[in-house]
């Protein structure tokens, strides 16, 4: 048996063990979904829809121009995360892992010599999510702290040295695995989105013609009457599915079925009713009269326990993508793109689930110095975008290759599929692009880095046993001339002796 042959056998044993104990502890794992997977895009509501009705002063100054905001976020949330990636992407793993290495090993496989092009998107994909990554806990981490400044205004200097505190506790916990990280961060997320869900279908009862935004043509219609600020637009309804690209890194750690029960059944309707909510509460009370529906619509008397529990969500936020990242090193490794590092399995049972303390302190110093230098979620915030959508461009250019050779769709379905989110995709980045010079070129220099680290490990691993091949041929043909030699030695010997 080939070394590939006992891999991918090894690789079947435990993803069927991995299968029978998911199915053993499924509610855990859901619950541990929740809290780890759909934590950073469970924070969204408290400033997507605020920037959305902010886009410029008296853009959304109507009650059709703010039910065409809210149809962009909805179907976008629907399309983006709910059709594009629960759906369709989670389904596309490779032996339990998920993201971008994923998705490149898998279109490899259909191809007797894999296109270079292929590859580089790999590599591009697997370089832009390390630069959300540090990106990512920093501008959770911080906006969280941020708010206690509403409390008590006289702590202002004290949120950056806060946050420093709060970040080295976050990675502190790492070391002690995904599962035991989950048990702690799975209700308490879980409780934040029950609470999203209920006060957001609270205002919904008090204005039903919210739901009127269901309806996408008021969406498309926002953004042909608005032509001017569209890319701004697009820009801030992106912030409503950011964390999606997440969600299929973290596919080994928790199984697709949990990820999957876990956003239809609690995440998904609580994300709507929240986002429905505040439309409503923005409808009622008129748009020049709030400044952030998220926190306005809620009773006085709920106001400080809503605040305190948004603030832990937020920190929770980060950890999505953190976990990723440990996913998405390992199967770098595994397929010699990165050199070999410490990996440390925290379950018995979950495969997944890992610790990789080298990337858990790279990542930490650079979180640290993002807050250090940039000092508030509002400076960081430029520089949050560009690496999500450039993932999501990555991840839909291999998912096209995968339904074409792997799921062997027909080519216009293929084609219908690419075009829809292409369309998404690509208007996603291109509004975040735009903001490169004002703090995106932050995760566009971390993915430069680590791409020419990828490129150059693999260019060196491939010269190295070209090499050793040249080296074993030569040594081949040296052999076979010593033989020779000898041969024709015992040859004149015995010539000498019939003489």
């Amino acid at each position: 048996m080939t070394r590939a042959d006992q891999a991918g056998s090894a690789a079947g044993v435990v993803a069927t063990h991995q299968a029978s104990h998911e199915k053993n502890s499924l509610p855990l794992l859901t619950l541990g979904a929740i809290g780890v997977v759909y934590g950073d895009i469970g924070t969204s509501p408290i400033y997507a829809f605020r920037q959305a009705t902010h886009v410029r002063p008296g853009a959304a100054g109507t009650d059709v121009e703010i039910l065409g905001l809210l149809s962009l976020i909805v179907w976008a949330l629907t399309l983006t995360v709910a059709v594009k990636y629960v759906f369709f992407v989670t389904r596309a793993d490779n032996n339990g892992e998920g993201g971008t290495l994923s998705l490149m090993a898998l279109a490899r496989k259909t191809f007797t010599k894999p296109p270079i092009w292929i590859t580089a998107l790999g590599v591009l994909g697997a370089a832009l999510f390390f630069g959300d990554a540090i990106i990512t806990p920093a501008i959770s981490v911080l906006s969280a702290v941020e708010g206690v400044e509403l409390v008590a205004p006289g702590m202002t200097r004290w949120v950056v040295p806060i946050t420093l505190l709060i970040i080295v506790g976050i990675f502190a916990v790492q070391r002690f695995g995904t599962a035991k990280v989950a048990n702690v961060f799975g209700p308490i997320t879980a409780v934040w989105f029950l609470t999203l869900g209920v006060s957001g279908l609270v205002q919904i009862i008090n204005y039903p013609a919210v739901l009127m935004a269901l309806n996408p043509l008021l969406g498309f219609g926002f953004l042909f009457t608005h032509f001017g600020i569209a890319f701004v637009v697009m820009g801030a309804i992106f912030l409503a599915v950011t964390g999606a690209e997440a969600l299929y890194v973290d596919l080994g750690h928790f199984g697709r079925k949990p990820i999957v029960i876990a956003w239809f059944s609690l995440v998904f309707p609580s994300l709507l009713l929240n986002y429905f909510g505040q439309g409503a509460f923005v409808l009622l009370e008129g748009v020049e009269n709030v400044e952030s529906p998220f926190f306005e619509m809620q009773p006085e008397w709920a106001l400080l326990p809503f605040v305190i529990l948004a603030t832990m969500a937020t920190i929770i936020a980060s950890q999505a993508v953190i976990s990723g990242t440990y996913s998405l090193t390992q199967q770098a490794i595994a397929l010699n793109m990165l050199p070999r590092m410490v990996v440390q399995h925290t379950s018995a049972t979950q495969s997944g689930q890992i610790y990789m303390p080298q990337i858990n302190t790279m990542l930490m110093i650079g979180v640290l110095l993002l807050v250090a230098i940039f000092g508030s979620s509002e400076a960081l915030s430029n520089a949050y975008g560009i690496a999500v959508s450039g993932v999501m461009i990555v991840t839909l250019s291999l998912l096209i290759v995968v339904m074409w050779r792997n799921w062997k769709w027909h080519p216009i379905a293929v084609i219908g599929f690419g075009l829809l989110f292409a369309v998404i995709d690509g208007g996603f980045f291109a509004a975040n692009a735009a903001k490169l010079f004002q703090g995106g070129w932050v995760p566009a220099v971390v993915a430069l880095a680590v791409a020419l680290l990828m490129w150059s490990w693999m260019a060196g691993r491939a010269r190295l046993s070209e090499k050793n091949a040249t080296g074993r041929s030569a040594s081949r043909v040296l052999g076979q001339q010593s033989f020779q030699k000898e041969a024709n030695d015992c040859a004149g010997y015995g010539d000498l002796l019939d003489i």
